[in-house]
């Protein structure tokens, strides 16, 4: 029995004695002078058991990674993308930082690459319009831009470059070897961008994006390396600490089960990989000589836009020419169609609808270009491509009398019904349409359709009861009723080379 407590007495001591060394090990395997993170990684309890989930190596790693120094707001829920308060004109810096693996992208060690730097929209609606919007920014304010650089405070930047015709864009060369942060300035506020109704309109978002390229067999920089961008509002200088305190302050009265929804708000933003911005890369970098891209406004174009005083599409004349010039054809190419959008008064989206034939214009539905052009101009392309012309107040069928004919009661009679003049000729009226229904309307109407000179025209008459001439006033064509048929003569005034028109 004695023997068996002391056998009993060994093992515990041994394995008090095991498990103290296998503490010391640990200890010493992890103490703070040799601690590291990959080690700690790279333990087995921290390894994946399945074979098949792809290693480290085999993930997507990007080659650099961008840094704002801007808090997030704190008011964003998770899983949603991050929102950063900046105040117009504050300087903020990036922190351009190389994140490429031992080996990775041989090709610029050593050599510069460029990144351009764009405050863009982040709703689609506005991308579509983009132009536009920035054209009518720089009307309102002349000589700014929406983005720029504070070269200063700026380190390791070189060759920064602006665009006179791309105010929302800077550009620069840096060293990924090198510490390297662009500070910049951001000019316009979300509310500039917003219909303005009654006050406290809620701001659009904008988005900062990188894109960073490499130099080419010919040294301009367009081979794309990497992009990324994050979500921003703007507002007026201080506007952006009173927001982000407001945020703050609505979240500290939520109740913790309410809090775990929203993200925390962090000191710096880190900007998202995404794809390219569509219109990069320039070369201009290299190239001083290149110029900026001119679009070509309506007054400068070639196109004959229609007289607006344009007579019925009835009428075999000029009338039907011009109603079937005005049509945009399946078949039109993309330059016929760029000449169609400037004749029509859509210059502002020559540019967005550059690749565009007459079929795919089309194509598109009335949803597709209020989304595109916006509500107003989106329903009047929508009307220009379906020829939807303005419905008239007041249409007239109007016959000229021949010089030799004799006016009879008959004859009136049978105008009122469309019917035949004495020798078996039917009477053949043309129709005017009226938008304006004032009594010059109708003298430049029938002068148009009937190739009388306008000038020439002294006065228009209705022959009233007993064959007298009553003065065609406003008043009197605003109480015409529709569709009325009339004959006209014609009467030299003497002395003068003019004429009267007589309606009967």
């Amino acid at each position: 029995m004695a023997w068996v407590l002391k056998m009993d007495e060994v093992i515990e001591s041994g394995l008090v004695h095991d498990f103290d060394a296998s503490l010391s090990g640990i200890g010493q395997e992890l103490g703070a002078g040799a601690y590291s993170m990959s080690d700690v990684l790279a333990l087995p309890i921290f390894k994946q058991e399945d074979s098949s989930l792809p290693l480290d190596d085999e993930t997507k790693h990007p080659p650099f990674q961008y840094v704002m120094c801007a808090a997030t707001s704190p008011a964003v829920k998770l899983h949603d993308e991050t929102l950063t308060y900046l105040n117009q004109g504050q300087s903020y810096e990036i922190r351009m930082l190389d994140n490429r693996k031992m080996g990775d992208m041989p090709e610029i060690t050593g050599k510069l690459v460029k990144s351009i730097i764009r405050v863009v929209f982040h709703d689609r609606r506005l991308q579509y319009t983009e132009h536009q919007q920035l054209e009518g920014w720089k009307w309102n304010r002349p000589g700014d831009r929406l983005l720029d650089l504070d070269i200063p405070m700026s380190v390791g930047i070189i060759d920064t470059r602006t665009n006179p015709s791309q105010l929302n864009a800077v550009e620069f060369l840096w060293d990924p070897a090198k510490r390297t942060s662009a500070f910049i300035q951001v000019h316009c506020i979300s509310t500039e961008f917003t219909p303005r109704k009654h006050g406290g309109e809620k701001g659009v978002p904008f988005r900062i994006q990188v894109d960073t390229f490499k130099q080419n067999e010919n040294g301009e920089y367009t081979d794309h390396l990497h992009s990324a961008s994050c979500q921003i509002k703007v507002f007026k200088p201080k506007g952006a600490d009173r927001k982000q305190k407001t945020d703050r302050e609505k979240m500290e009265k939520r109740t913790a089960h309410e809090k775990e929804k929203y993200q925390p708000s962090y000191d710096t933003t880190i900007l998202t990989e995404c794809s390219p911005w569509p219109d990069t890369p320039t070369a201009y970098v290299n190239n001083s000589s290149s110029t900026a891209p001119t679009f070509t406004s309506p007054q400068q174009s070639t196109c004959s836009v229609p007289d607006s005083n344009s007579s019925s599409p009835n009428h075999q004349g000029d009338g039907v020419s011009q109603a079937s010039s005005e049509q945009l054809q399946p078949s039109a190419t993309t330059q016929e169609t760029q000449q169609w959008l400037l004749k029509n008064r859509f210059s502002s989206y020559t540019r967005l609808f550059s690749n565009f034939s007459g079929a795919d214009l089309l194509k598109l539905t009335k949803e597709d270009l209020v989304q595109i052009c916006g509500a107003a101009d989106g329903i009047r392309l929508y009307n220009s491509l379906k020829s939807r012309s303005v419905r008239p107040r007041l249409t007239l069928y109007v016959c000229q009398e021949q010089p030799s004919s004799t006016l009879l009661q008959g004859q009136q009679q049978a105008a009122g019904s469309g019917g035949e003049n004495g020798s078996g000729t039917p009477y053949v009226y043309h129709a005017i349409y009226l938008e304006e229904m004032v009594a010059s309307e109708v003298a430049r109407k029938l002068a148009l359709v009937f190739n009388i000179p306008f000038h020439q025209i002294n006065q228009v008459y209705r022959q009233g009861p007993t064959g007298i001439h009553i003065l065609v006033s406003d008043q009197m064509v605003q109480n015409f009723q529709d569709e009325s048929c009339f004959l006209f003569s014609t009467v030299k005034v003497e002395n003068s080379g003019g004429i009267h028109i007589i309606l009967k």
